[in-house]
């Protein structure tokens, strides 16, 4: 499917000036149109001399280098491979984006090409990517950025494409240079459609834990990955994200909480951690912002993000379920 027109949400105006951060969808519909959405934006920036990231899977990185050619000024882009970098979508705010565009001068404009969703992307992982994108809006809200997202209109169902259209407020078209205005535009709506239930988990058994009993409930997620096959390092991985989500149960969410620990997904599959209390995640950027070097306590859900493979949560008012990933 190629998006050969706005349609009529979207009209002809190009976001406002009221904010510097820009936002767009770059909808393509093959490699051509990928290359000619992507790499005048990179040389744009490199001829005004303002920093440039691009974060992209690994295939694409391929072609807008292909696409910058022997460009001299190519050697300043920042490239990073969105299926590794941004493997959590959690991460890619705190360990990707905010990093790269907070090391540039103040009031610099700084240009990022962003793409977290990409066709092979499951069902378990997209409602994270969504609220990601919907999420970048506030992390950048008053920056001088530019981040761009590419979408495969091809490969992508039409849902993704219409979850674009509501987090990103303008819109980059097959076959136009020119930024549209989304009437869909809605990130909050977003955020809060895709907090829904998570999956159902196995039949397995449910540690209930206490500020008295904090390092049983890691002990027990040390002995189950060993288990269940994890490398050490991810075992100590898996120990960390226990510890922290359980110490968040005891100080924000009601004084205690439940563990469980299980396999999924075959060989090699994953190794699952889950975390539930009787707290309450008012502020869906917790865990998103990077830790500033005077701050002091509040990095455990950020740890959660930078070190997990997916984190998926879901927060009502009288309970909060975190579940996280570990690749076997």
């Amino acid at each position: 499917m190629i998006v050969a027109d706005a349609g009529p949400q979207d009209s002809q105006d190009s976001q406002g000036p009221q904010d510097p951060f820009v936002h767009p969808a770059l909808f393509y519909g093959d490699e051509h149109e990928y290359v000619a959405g992507t790499v005048p934006f990179v040389r744009a920036a490199l001829e005004a001399g303002e920093p440039v990231a691009v974060a992209v899977p690994a295939e694409n990185l391929g072609l807008i280098r292909d696409g910058l050619g022997a460009d001299a000024d190519a050697d300043a882009v920042r490239f990073f491979d969105m299926r590794e970098a941004g493997r959590n979508p959690g991460r890619i705010i705190p360990g990707v984006l905010r990093p790269f565009a907070d090391a540039q001068p103040h009031g610099v404009q700084v240009h990022i090409i962003g793409e977290p969703i990409w066709a092979g992307r499951g069902p378990v992982e997209y409602p994270a990517c969504v609220q990601h994108e919907a999420l970048i809006n506030a992390a950048f809200q008053g920056r001088t950025v530019t981040i761009l997202c590419p979408y495969d209109t091809r490969r992508l169902p039409e849902q993704v494409i219409a979850d674009a259209r509501a987090t990103h407020p303008t819109l980059l078209l097959s076959g136009s240079s020119r930024a549209r205005t989304s009437g869909a535009y809605a990130p909050e709506a977003v955020v809060a459609r895709y907090n829904t239930p998570l999956p159902p988990a196995p039949d397995v058994p449910e540690f209930h834990f206490a500020a008295d009993t904090l390092p049983a409930a890691r002990h027990l997620a040390t002995a189950e990955g060993r288990r269940l096959g994890l490398a050490p390092a991810r075992v100590e991985d898996l120990a960390l994200v226990t510890a922290e989500l359980a110490t968040n149960s005891v100080v924000h969410g009601g004084g205690s909480g439940t563990v469980r620990v299980w396999a999924e997904g075959g060989t090699p599959g994953h190794v699952v951690v889950e975390v539930r209390d009787q707290g309450h995640l008012k502020d869906p950027l917790a865990g998103r912002r990077p830790a500033s070097r005077t701050q002091r306590g509040g990095r455990g859900l950020l740890l959660v993000n930078l070190v997990a493979d997916l984190v998926r949560l879901h927060t009502e008012p009288d309970a909060t379920t975190i579940r996280c990933w570990f690749a076997r």
